[in-house]
């Protein structure tokens, strides 16, 4: 059995005198580093929210730029392809003015030619109809 007497108040206060050293020595500081360790804790958190906020926001960004500059890309190919398209026109236009301004100029040349072709073979008409004459017939025709 237990019995009560000056022992047992000499081992309460034993216990008393125990916790608050332990609690001195031992407790607060661990508590201290736990606390700092706790803060350390909560600062990261908010550092890794911040930078995924920050990481959100330049993936934003990056999506948002990607599709201004595709756009503008598309609008510059557009414009390119528009002045490319132009510019074939004017080529092929100019091109087709020369081939026409030659071909006039053939056909010009070619008229001339047969004519001065034709003028000379009538110089030639009656020479070429006393000969043909003279081979049908066989003989010579005045």
């Amino acid at each position: 059995m237990i019995s009560v007497n000056n022992s047992l108040i000499l081992q309460i206060v034993n216990f008393l005198f125990l916790i608050w050293v332990l609690n001195l020595i031992l407790y607060r500081p661990i508590r201290g580093i736990i606390r700092q360790r706790k803060e350390k804790i909560e600062d990261l958190e908010k550092s890794i929210a911040a930078s995924q906020k920050d990481a959100e926001e330049k993936q934003l960004s990056l999506t948002l730029g990607i599709r201004d500059a595709r756009a503008k890309g598309i609008r510059e190919k557009e414009m390119i392809v528009q002045a490319a398209e132009e510019e074939e026109k004017q080529i092929l236009d100019r091109l087709a003015r020369k081939a026409q301004a030659d071909l006039a100029q053939i056909r010009e040349k070619v008229a001339r030619e047969s004519e001065a072709a034709r003028r000379s073979l009538e110089k030639e008409l009656g020479t070429f109809a006393s000969a043909i004459a003279q081979k049908i017939l066989g003989r010579s025709v005045q």
